[in-house]
């Protein structure tokens, strides 16, 4: 185990140092020149955020203090930077080469100014907008509904992703607005928290705030269980939301189940654990599992409505081609597979930069018809 993780950070850490290096050499070369004191001093200036990502995910891990916030946040807005820097190191190069080819020369400061200007631009906009919670309003017909829960909401958050950047004040907005849609019931289908060294008891306070006619029940995400999750079981449950571990529970006639993410990432694990709470098809079901992946499973076993999240929809370009490309048409929002209704949600928070850019951070409000 310690040689896989040893072996992804030591990837993860080459990448970015060659995405560091094209995009210093593009600056250099359509910035450029630079006198010596100045390039050298800018090289020690690039190099060493090039390790500040890993170094403070790292110390994340085992320590939570101010120092340690302040390190991890500016790390993470960093890396969201360095992305947009990247993509303007390529547009540079697209711009300028082509013209070439037929003995034209374009001016390389403009190109360049213009180029990680308008990179600036787009991650500032990308905080911004992430920042910027919306409500989402679906309906949803699930077959052998109960009468009772005809015209009931439900809303589902997911992705919190409480840590170093997402703390008590954003869940305290958050729970400001389900007070305000008022749901009949809640879900929460993984990622509360991001896995990082916190007071996780004090984190949680604002839930205390929050309640709903038929309560609120959640499922673990792998953030979760990136070590021991019960720990924030014992949270989630002191906050008066009810852990579903491989169970299934039946609330005025309407069955939800809970898969955790450890044992929904096999699909004959999964299927196991259906068909031992025994889903029974004459009635609506509700499935909450993080990952939108175990849809022929969910399906086969009676299924009516899966929820899911995990995706974040990629939370900014070019990663949300990435996960179009990984989980299709149900990277987000609401989908059919044979008989079941899939809705993934882009979740409400971030994981690393806090930027979303071509995705919305958003509390889903299901109508039941």
């Amino acid at each position: 185990m310690r040689t896989r993780i040893a072996v992804f950070i030591s990837v993860v850490q080459s990448i970015l140092l060659l995405v560091h290096w094209a995009i210093y050499s593009t600056w250099a070369f359509f910035l450029g020149p630079f006198g010596s004191t100045p390039r050298l001093g800018f090289r020690i200036l690039l190099a060493l955020p090039v390790f500040s990502f890993v170094a403070a995910s790292l110390l994340s891990r085992f320590y939570s203090n101010w120092i340690v916030r302040g390190f991890y946040a500016l790390a993470a807005v960093w890396l969201g930077f360095v992305n947009f820097f990247f993509l303007a190191s390529c547009l540079c190069w697209m711009i300028y080469v082509p013209p070439l080819f037929f003995g034209i020369h374009l001016s390389r400061m403009v190109i360049g100014a213009a180029s990680f200007g308008l990179a600036i631009v787009i991650a500032k906009y990308s905080m911004i907008n992430a920042a910027q919670i919306r409500v989402v309003r679906i309906p949803v017909k699930l077959p052998n509904l109960p009468p009772s829960w005809v015209g009931r909401t439900a809303a589902l958050v997911s992705d919190l992703h409480l840590g170093h950047i997402r703390n008590q004040g954003f869940l305290r907005r958050i729970v400001g607005l389900l007070t305000q849609l008022r749901p009949d019931i809640l879900f929460i289908p993984g990622d509360v928290f991001d896995g990082t060294e916190v007071d996780a008891d004090r984190l949680s306070e604002p839930w205390a705030k929050f309640s709903a006619p038929f309560g609120a029940y959640f499922v673990t995400g792998n953030h979760e269980e990136f070590s021991s999750p019960d720990k924030y079981l014992e949270v989630i449950r002191r906050s008066g939301i009810r852990a579903l571990k491989n169970e299934k529970i039946v609330i005025d006639g309407l069955q939800i189940v809970g898969v955790s993410y450890h044992d929904s990432t096999h699909a004959e694990h999964c299927r196991s654990i259906l068909k031992k709470v025994a889903v029974d098809p004459n009635f609506a079901s509700i499935l909450l599992i993080h990952t939108p992946d175990r849809m022929p499973v969910a399906a086969e076993e009676g299924i009516s409505l899966q929820l899911s999240g995990h995706t974040h929809r990629g939370q900014f370009f070019p990663f949300t081609l990435i996960v179009r490309r990984i989980y299709h048409q149900f990277a987000y929002g609401l989908n059919r597979y044979a008989n079941l209704l899939v809705y993934t949600s882009s979740g409400v928070g971030t994981w690393g930069p806090p930027m979303r850019l071509g995705t919305a951070p958003e509390i889903v409000l299901i109508r039941f018809e």
